[in-house]
């Protein structure tokens, strides 16, 4: 990588449940490039703001706990797993529930706290480069990256999926619950003032309704490899 050449970045976006995490870390693993988790970090402060008792409305105090949040992804013991340590505690699983991501959600529409977060996501663009999955990547905080990707899939299927992973946990949830808590993080993310959910004019565009990991992967692959 020449001293002038910016290093390469894949963003990829899209709404809740469009598999972005999944897809994001297996295409990174593919290329061997480092990868950032933006979600994990609007839900780190979200989870720290609720730990300190803070009223997620409170635009003031919730900033404040953004700036001063520490957050730390480490590997798990056994390398198969990234672990996110919020003020040295590991809420890795607290940092998957739906209440974490309804949190994210809540305070991502916060001016200062999207701004207390730039710089610690532009940090992590890194040689040999960089897969960025969020909802805000290839719009905002990387618009010069040389690859989008922006994924969908309708919400019954993401409710769907969503539905079958916590499930899998022995988590008691419904269906018609998920859908409805999927389609409400939908509006809110697209008609937020700051930083909406929308695709990148020159972003890809990529349907998962109806294909499996492998596909979307070896899809998102050719917008890197054509």
């Amino acid at each position: 990588m020449s001293r002038t050449a910016p290093v390469p970045v894949l963003t990829i976006d899209g709404p809740s449940g469009s598999g972005k995490g999944t897809i994001s870390r297996q295409v990174a693993e593919h290329l061997g490039w480092r990868l950032l988790d933006s979600g994990a970090l609007y839900r780190a402060v979200g989870y720290a703001a609720g730990a300190a008792g803070l009223d997620l409305s409170d635009a003031e105090a919730v900033t404040r706990c953004a700036q001063t949040t520490k957050i730390r992804f480490q590997p798990s013991a056994d390398g198969s797993d990234t672990r996110i340590l919020v003020n040295g505690h590991d809420a890795t699983d607290e940092l998957r529930t739906e209440t974490a991501g309804a949190a994210a959600s809540a305070i991502a529409s916060i001016a200062p706290v999207r701004q207390a977060l730039v710089e610690l996501q532009l940090g992590f663009r890194k040689a040999p480069g960089l897969v960025a999955d969020g909802r805000d990547m290839g719009t905002v905080i990387f618009p010069d990256a040389p690859f989008k990707v922006f994924l969908t899939a309708s919400a019954a299927e993401r409710a769907k999926r969503r539905y079958k992973q916590l499930k899998e946990k022995g988590l008691n949830v419904t269906l018609a619950s998920l859908q409805r808590e999927i389609e409400a993080r939908d509006h809110r993310d697209a008609s937020r003032a700051v930083a909406p959910l929308r695709p990148a004019p020159e972003a890809v565009l990529v349907d998962t309704t109806g294909m499996d990991i492998d596909q979307v992967v070896a899809k998102v692959l050719t917008v890197v490899q054509p």
